[in-house]
């Protein structure tokens, strides 16, 4: 699968190259989901106003405090939860580190999991992103209107 690195925002680029210098130090498999992966695949039409991380708990910590960044208590509220979440404020665009993160389908949390691990070279190492069918899925899985126009958007990669 070809990536679009290339044609990234210079800040979304330098972020994403500070983020995979930060990550080589990670244990478990992580990704990069959301906004920035499908820019990364091609729907670089989007704005990308943060990097979503995936990845342990055990990594979630090392990740944040590697960046500066700053663990915050989940209130477990909403349609989101994670068993560690932080905010990183000092790369060019924040990034948002979730670890086992879950989802609220109708009354039920379903936990957010890849399958696939593509990697993606970037200056500053390598990052991993979902395949683009998974990235739909979890589009579809969110539901909001602006996650199904993205699942739209993404289905003409395929």
């Amino acid at each position: 699968m070809p990536t679009h690195y290339d044609d990234l925002p210079e800040d979304l680029s330098a972020a994403l190259d500070i983020l995979a210098s930060a990550a080589s130090e990670l244990r478990d498999p992580w990704w990069v989901f959301g906004g920035a992966a499908m820019a990364l695949s091609g729907l670089t039409e989007w704005h990308v106003p943060d990097v979503d991380v995936l990845c342990s708990p055990r990594d979630a910590k090392t990740l944040i405090e590697s960046l500066y960044g700053e663990v915050s208590p989940d209130p477990g509220e909403g349609m989101f939860r994670s068993r560690v979440f932080g905010q990183i404020l000092t790369t060019p665009v924040p990034v948002e580190v979730m670890a086992e993160m879950e989802v609220r389908n109708g009354g039920d949390w379903i936990m957010l999991t890849f399958n696939s691990r593509i990697p993606v070279a970037v200056d500053g190492g390598r990052i991993y992103i979902p395949s683009v069918a998974e990235q739909i899925e979890t589009c579809k899985l969110f539901g909001r209107p602006k996650d199904l126009q993205r699942a739209e958007q993404l289905q003409r990669l395929l």
